[in-house]
């Protein structure tokens, strides 16, 4: 599989997003198997985003249909949810409908931080009272123990729905 870092690097490298061609050839770098077919069934099945168009730069360039990086992250995890013998309707019905939108989240705060840090750093001038300061960070912490909670619930969700699938499958 990808690991965290490499996933974190590719993230900061195509924040604008990645295209289809190379989203397969990231997984073909790291030899997972995923082709253009897979990619668009998970598309149609609404396990992923739709691509937006983008216009290519030159004369008669057309467009080009761009995936936000996230994909990546969400195609590793359907692949594992699917190695753990979840089953396509499973895995659009008990976790990848809220996955994408935690996802989003933690995207969308550090994003905050980041404009927060810069305007902290341009009124550091000004002097900026520790205060805020401090509340930018007590809002960073709060915003990162959000996202573990999210996370745990997801986590138990996933759990709950794996064991009564298999509860089920070993009462028939």
């Amino acid at each position: 599989m990808i690991d965290a870092e490499t996933l974190a690097q590719l993230e900061k490298a195509h924040v604008a997003g990645l295209s289809s061609a190379e989203i397969l050839d990231v997984f073909a770098r790291h030899d997972v198997q995923l082709s253009e077919a897979t990619l668009r069934k998970y598309v149609q099945l609404g396990l992923l985003p739709r691509s937006v168009r983008v216009g290519r730069k030159g004369k008669h360039q057309g467009s080009q249909g761009i995936y936000p990086v996230g994909v990546v992250r969400q195609i590793l995890r359907i692949k594992q949810m699917m190695a753990e013998s979840y089953t396509i309707d499973q895995i659009q019905r008990e976790f990848l409908f809220i996955r994408s939108e935690v996802e989003q989240l933690e995207s969308m705060l550090a994003r905050i931080f980041k404009k927060l840090e810069g305007v902290l750093k341009e009124r550091k001038a000004e002097r900026v009272t520790s205060a805020v300061q401090r509340d930018v960070g007590d809002a960073r912490s709060l915003s990162k123990e959000l996202m573990a909670r999210l996370t745990a619930i997801e986590t138990k969700l996933t759990s709950r729905s794996r064991l009564e699938s298999v509860s089920s499958a070993s009462a028939g």
